[in-house]
C-alpha cells in the first residue's frame, strides 16, 4: 500500500475502534438503537453537505442517486441500528471483534463482483486466520447465552452491510468528492432511519453523557471517519480497506477494559491474536514503507558502513541481478 493509504489506514483503525465504547455508553444512558443511529447520521450529513456545498461539489452527484441510496442502505441504514441493538446484549469488545468478519465477507463477494479484489493465496490465508479468531471468540465466549447469540447475529448482519458498502464506493461512485458522496448518502440514510427513530423514542430523557456520545459519534466517528475511509478505499482497494476491522478490536477491547471494566474471556484473547496475524497477512504481509526501509545493522553491514558499492555492469549496486541503476 502507498504511504497515504497507510496513514489513512492508521487513522481509521483508531477512529473506528472507539465507536463501540460510545455506543455502549449511549445505550446504557437511555438512547435507543434507532434514535442513536439517526442522531449520529443526521449530524454527520449536515456537516458534510455544508462542506460539500461550500466546495461546490454537490452538482457532481447527478446521475448517481440509486448508488448513493444503495450505499446508504448497506453501510448505514441497516448496520448502525443493528450494532446498537447488538450492544444491548453483548460487550463493546465483543461487538468490535465480531465486526472483524467484514474482510472475509468482502473477499467472498469479490469472487463474484470484483475481479481486481480477488484475494491472492497469501491474503486469503490471512483472511481465514483472522476469521478463525472470530470463530474462536463466538465459540468460546458467546456459546450458551441466547441473548448474546442474538446480539452477535445482529452484529454479523451489520458486518455484511459493511462489506457491501466499500464495494459500491469503488465500483459505482469512483472519483466523487468524499464530502459530497458521503454527505448525500448519510442524508438519505437519515431519512430512511427517521420512521424507526420516531417509533423507538427513549422512555426517559437520556443522560448528558449519552447525548455527548451521540455528538462524538456523529462528528468524529461518522463524518470525519467516512471521508478518510473513502480515501483509503481509493488508495488501497476494498479488500485491504476493510481489513481495518481486524485492527479496530484491539482499540475497542483496550477501551472496554480500561473504561467500562469489561473482562474479555479466553476466546477474546485467542481471537485477537489470530485477528492481528490475519490483518497483517491479508494486507500482503508487508510493513508500512518507513518500517520496511529500516533495517537493523548486523556485523556485516556495520563493517561495510561508509564504503561505496562497487558497480558490476552485469549486476545491480547490491550485487543482485536486478540491474538497478546506481547513484553517481
Amino acid at each position: 500500500m502507498t504511504r497515504r493509504a497507510w496513514l489513512a489506514f492508521a487513522a481509521i483503525s483508531l477512529i473506528w475502534g472507539i465507536p463501540y465504547l460510545f455506543i455502549r455508553i449511549a445505550v446504557r444512558g437511555g438512547v435507543t438503537p434507532f434514535v442513536l443511529a439517526w442522531g449520529r447520521v443526521a449530524l454527520a450529513a449536515a456537516v458534510l453537505l455544508a462542506l460539500a456545498w461550500r466546495a461546490g461539489t454537490l452538482p457532481a452527484l447527478r446521475g448517481h442517486l440509486r448508488w448513493l441510496v444503495l450505499y446508504a442502505v448497506a453501510e448505514v441504514t441497516f448496520p448502525f441500528p443493528l450494532i446498537a441493538y447488538g450492544e444491548q446484549r453483548v460487550s463493546s469488545s465483543l461487538a468490535a471483534i465480531v465486526i472483524a468478519s467484514v474482510p472475509l465477507i468482502g473477499a467472498l463477494l469479490a469472487l463474484r463482483y470484483d475481479r481486481s479484489e480477488r484475494p491472492t493465496s497469501l491474503r486469503a490465508f490471512g483472511l481465514l486466520i483472522g476469521f478463525g479468531g472470530v470463530v474462536a471468540l463466538v465459540g468460546i465466549d458467546v456459546a450458551g447465552s441466547g441473548s448474546e447469540l442474538l446480539g452477535t447475529a445482529a452484529i454479523l448482519l451489520a458486518a455484511a452491510g459493511y462489506a457491501i458498502g466499500p464495494m459500491v464506493i469503488k465500483l459505482r461512485l469512483p472519483g466523487l468528492d468524499p464530502r459530497a458522496a458521503i454527505g448525500a448518502s448519510l442524508a438519505v440514510a437519515s431519512v430512511l432511519l427517521a420512521p424507526g427513530a420516531a417509533l423507538d423514542l427513549p422512555a426517559r430523557v437520556p443522560s448528558a453523557g449519552a447525548i455527548a456520545c451521540v455528538i462524538v459519534l456523529g462528528l468524529l466517528c461518522t463524518a470525519l471517519a467516512f471521508v478518510i475511509f473513502t480515501v483509503l478505499i481509493r488508495e488501497a482497494g476494498t479488500s485491504r480497506a476493510t481489513v481495518i476491522t481486524y485492527v479496530n478490536p484491539v482499540v475497542a477491547v483496550a477501551l472496554g477494559v480500561a473504561l467500562l471494566g469489561e473482562r474479555p474471556g479466553a476466546g477474546a484473547v485467542a481471537g485477537l491474536l489470530l485477528i492481528l496475524a490475519g490483518s497483517w497477512l491479508s494486507t500482503g504481509g508487508r510493513l508500512p514503507p518507513r518500517l520496511a526501509a529500516w533495517r537493523p545493522r548486523g556485523p556485516e553491514r556495520a563493517a561495510g558502513a561508509g564504503k561505496r558499492p562497487v558497480r558490476d555492469p552485469a549486476r545491480g549496486c547490491d550485487g543482485s541481478a536486478a540491474g538497478a541503476a546506481c547513484a553517481g
